[in-house]
């Protein structure tokens, strides 16, 4: 997990193993609620439609508060940002527990959200800030093999470990483990104390500089993309515990097991993916990515067996390993402040993240078939306008000879 950054900034030989810890923890947390949300339904003695707003709940003011964050951390320092946001992140998971009704729990996942909106994003810009753009593929895959594999986590061992240390013991047990990463990236020094500006941007200038952003061609196919992609994997896969606890009748334990295969690709592939898109490019790797996720939502839509159903599942979080992080190493590359320009990328991934699981309970009044169907289709399609979209997104040396 060797890196190698610029000649004027030091990288520390614990900066990416920190990140990637940080990451995985912060998705484990994420995706740790929704295969429990029957359970937490039972438990809180509300039905499941108004329990499953926590997902929402927690991602949307995420979103949100990162287009405050990036520019924070532009202003006082990546590494400021982080420590605060991971602080304030494990305090609250910590105080999660004692939740005593549906409505509190959510309160508590909404600050929590904000909490959390200064981590992952962060991180991605400091890995934007230190090592150079034709080696970033191979430490954004490491990164996003890590979110990958806390998002495994969190859904698998949140339904399999539920039913033994209980909904509380799971966000204790994250607690820990934050608390753990804490003390290990500051006993390391593993996050770099980068020169601040001697002139920050006003909150005038912060806007105009989201505006050049957004005005950029690249980057409105960036952004976009990342916010369908959200969508469309987010909408899919906070659904599954119930998808297959109403297929299959399974309860905590099966529904764990059978989630045990998302993320597995992105450990496995996630720095290969990276080091392909470095050398090959990306115009390839993010329609490829996209068009899976439409065949998996379409071959979950089909009455097959379960064992059928979880393969579909590891290959659904392949079509995310493809896309995301080839589509956020590009954001780090866009002309702008870094920090903003991150910031744009965390806020279109996590609301749509909350959207997509909100347009997909909407469709569900027609039943799993038409919902997974919808996803797949609209996937699809995405896909074969993504090959004319990204057909740019050649290696740098490449790019120069088109």
């Amino acid at each position: 997990m060797k890196i190698s950054g610029s000649d004027s900034i030091k990288v520390s030989s614990t900066l990416l193993p920190a990140i990637c810890a940080t990451s995985f923890i912060v998705f484990a947390q994420t995706f740790m609620v929704a295969p429990i949300i029957p359970q937490l339904s039972v438990v809180f003695s509300s039905p499941i439609n108004i329990v499953a707003l926590a997902v929402p709940a927690y991602i949307l003011p995420q979103g949100t508060l990162m287009l405050i964050a990036g520019p924070l951390s532009d202003r006082y320092g990546r590494r400021t940002v982080i420590y605060t946001s991971l602080s304030l992140f494990t305090i609250l998971t910590a105080i999660t527990p004692f939740a005593h009704t549906a409505g509190s729990f959510i309160a508590l996942r909404i600050a929590t959200g904000f909490a959390g909106a200064g981590i992952v994003p962060i991180c991605l810009t400091l890995i934007g800030d230190v090592i150079p753009f034709e080696k970033r593929g191979k430490a954004v895959g490491w990164m996003f093999g890590s979110i990958a594999g806390g998002t495994a986590t969190g859904a698998a061992t949140g339904a399999l470990l539920e039913p033994i240390a209980g909904w509380h013991g799971l966000f204790f047990s994250v607690s820990i483990l934050a608390v753990l990463i804490l003390l290990f990236a500051w006993g390391t020094h593993a996050f770099p104390k980068l020169p601040l500006p001697e002139n920050p941007d006003s909150p005038k200038k912060v806007l105009q500089n989201y505006k050049s952003l957004l005005l950029q061609s690249r980057a409105q196919r960036t952004y976009s993309y990342i916010f369908l992609n959200a969508i469309l994997q987010s909408g899919v896969f906070t659904w599954l515990g119930v998808y297959l606890h109403n297929r299959f009748g399974l309860n905590e334990t099966g529904i764990g097991l059978a989630l045990l295969g998302y993320g597995i690709p992105g450990v496995i592939f996630g720095p290969l993916i990276g080091k392909l898109a470095d050398k090959y490019g990306r115009s390839l790797i993010v329609p490829l990515g996209v068009g899976l996720t439409g065949i998996c939502a379409l071959i979950l839509a089909l009455p097959l067996k379960l064992v059928f159903v979880q393969i579909a599942i590891i290959f659904l979080s392949l079509g995310f390993d493809l896309t995301h992080p080839q589509l956020a190493a590009i954001s780090t590359d866009l002309k702008g402040p870094r920090g903003q320009s991150v910031a744009l990328t965390a806020f279109s991934l996590f609301v749509g993240f909350g959207m997509g699981s909100l347009l997909f309970e909407g469709l569900l009044v027609g039943g799993f078939p038409v919902a997974l169907s919808t996803f797949g289709g609209i996937a699809l399609v995405a896909s074969g306008i993504a090959l004319w979209l990204f057909r740019t997104e050649l290696p740098k040396r490449k790019h120069a000879l088109a």
